[in-house]
């Protein structure tokens, strides 16, 4: 919360922005949607930006919830290779495990369109720390 903040304001997040919908969390498995509508490129397809967007905050909410109380995940890598383009509907990604460490967790999120077809395939690590004081 910043000083001119009241505590009854809620800090809008690029969640909120790209319309990006969690609809199932665990260190195990996460899921979330986002439309494709309002994230596109100029040529009427999903933007790719876009889709690292889905996929960063998937492995994040995974990688957050293995880390546990008291700590944080930070994003280290991101690795994502876009297979076909995507024009109208929702995609959905869905984030899994490849290795849960101390000290670094790593999640492959596929992400697919409303037909079922893989759009993006993506990689991300992230770096598991203690909660700064304050924060």
């Amino acid at each position: 919360m910043t000083d001119t903040q009241r505590p009854d304001q809620r800090i809008a997040t690029l969640l909120d922005r790209m319309e990006i919908e969690i609809t199932e969390a665990s260190a195990d498995r996460v899921v979330g949607r986002m439309p494709v509508a309002g994230n596109i490129q100029p040529y009427g397809l999903l933007h790719g930006g876009a889709s690292a967007v889905l996929a960063e905050t998937l492995g994040s909410v995974g990688s957050a919830h293995h880390a546990g109380e008291g700590r944080i995940a930070v994003g280290v890598d991101l690795n994502i290779t876009h297979h076909r383009g995507v024009r109208e509907g929702h995609v959905t990604g869905v984030a899994t495990p490849l290795s849960l460490g101390r000290s670094v967790a790593a999640y492959e999120i596929v992400i697919t369109d409303d037909s079922g077809k893989r759009c993006a395939s993506a990689r991300l690590t992230c770096q598991l720390r203690d909660r700064p004081p304050g924060s």
